[in-house]
């Protein structure tokens, strides 16, 4: 079978699947403009094409989101072109359409099948435009308008879409009815053999001080940090943690950007503006014992977890990070927001503990309830672990449930692309 795999950021969810698929004897293509010229990676044959044209200047904000998609997608189009004049006819397209990459692609191979990675469908519903008060913006009452028309690129995709796959029932159900018969449910996974608990892991940190599972280290985690992983609520009840565990250290991973909601006002970072607001409360002290590490290399990210006493994971009702299900397999003590993708994963007092996003009491409480009982620590990161081998490992569940999925798909009937 021949297959065509589009991401922005090849492999990015296609890590695993695209090299598993080569494997199996698929010819594989990708195509992506992370490389400069062609070239073979474990297996799969990677294309460049290039993104061409640029935004317009003054076009209306609603449709600056969907202009640069067209532009991706024109873009992987005439690229698309040349691959079909050299002879290459794709059985299946596999795409994680978010950025449009994909809009064109039935036009040029209207016979193929396309199966779309579907992250996350926007909702109009209060839960999403203002589940966190705090954050709303002047003419909020007009973001039913722009989220519909945010959905442009999903809506053009569906019609052309002939199956999806989801990583989690929370994020599929975002999905309108006409697409759900079409959407499987199947994470990505976890390499559990790797991600795995270690009493021997050590976290050497930029000061010379060497953290290690003797220690009292409470732990969390954004891509970057911002208020929609709730980075504002952890930092506000960091004085009280500090001052209720005087031997703590905290130790915090993530970038200075913005991966999701608006970005912070004034030019600054939400880490430094809440860095600010609660600065003046912690002693210096106690400011030592909290630990910036900024984006680190995947081998400092698993020692963190290794060595990790309680992690602290907190999400407004949006895509399930990964890092939740590794520091599971890790075996760490989850203490977590009680919204919907948590508990998808997270069972209360099972496989860890859930608190209300916004009580940020609360938060501290069974924060220190936690750090005071080891054996609860050890009974949720246990089952913790062992729910995720069951549910989310990689080898074992979840890639051949995606290879199987693939391997599908030519027996559905094409959509072509509709006028």
């Amino acid at each position: 079978m021949k297959i065509l795999i589009i991401h922005q950021n090849f492999p990015g969810q296609y890590k695993h699947l695209a090299p598993a698929l080569a494997a199996r004897g698929h010819q594989v293509v990708a195509l992506t403009p992370k490389v400069d010229k062609p070239q073979t990676w474990k297996g799969v044959r990677l294309v460049p094409y290039r993104i061409t044209g640029s935004s317009t200047k003054g076009i209306h904000p609603w449709l600056q989101d969907f202009e640069t998609k067209v532009l991706r997608g024109q873009s992987c189009y005439d690229a698309a072109l040349v691959l079909r004049e050299r002879g290459f006819t794709p059985d299946v397209i596999l795409a994680h359409h978010g950025w449009g990459e994909s809009l064109f692609l039935k036009d040029v191979w209207p016979g193929a099948r396309m199966g779309l990675y579907c992250e996350l469908y926007h909702l109009t519903t209060e839960e999403f435009t203002r589940f966190d008060p705090e954050f709303d913006r002047k003419g909020t009452e007009r973001d039913g308008l722009r989220i519909r028309l945010k959905n442009l690129n999903n809506r053009l995709h569906e019609e052309v879409m002939d199956a999806g796959i989801s990583p989690t029932r929370f994020q599929a159900s975002t999905f309108p009815e006409t697409w759900q018969d079409r959407i499987t449910v199947a994470h990505d996974g976890v390499d559990t053999d790797l991600v795995r608990p270690d009493p021997q892991a050590r976290l050497d940190l930029d000061t010379g001080q060497v953290l290690t599972r003797d220690d009292e280290v409470i732990t969390f985690i954004n891509r970057n940090l911002e208020p929609y992983r709730g980075y504002h609520v952890f930092m506000r009840a960091l004085p009280e943690i500090l001052r209720r565990r005087p031997n703590a250290q905290i130790v915090l991973i993530g970038g200075d950007e913005v991966s999701y909601g608006a970005k912070a006002p004034d030019g600054k970072s939400w880490k430094q503006i809440f860095i600010d607001e609660v600065r003046a409360e912690i002693s210096d002290a106690d400011w030592a014992r909290v630990h910036f590490l900024g984006r680190v290399p995947y081998e400092r990210f698993l020692a963190m977890m290794q060595i990790s006493r309680v992690h602290v994971y907190l999400t407004y009702p949006f895509v399930l990070s990964w890092s939740l299900l590794e520091a599971m397999s890790a075996e760490c003590a989850i203490l977590a927001s009680d919204t919907a993708p948590v508990r998808e994963a997270l069972t209360e007092d099972e496989t860890g503990r859930m608190v209300d996003f916004f009580d940020r009491a609360g938060l501290v409480d069974r924060l220190c309830e936690l750090l005071d009982d080891g054996d609860a620590r050890a009974r949720l990161g246990r089952a913790a672990r062992e729910h995720v081998r069951k549910t989310y490992d990689l080898t074992r569940v979840c890639l051949p449930r995606h290879v199987e999925w693939v391997e599908s798909l030519p027996d559905l009937t094409p959509r072509p692309p509709r006028d």
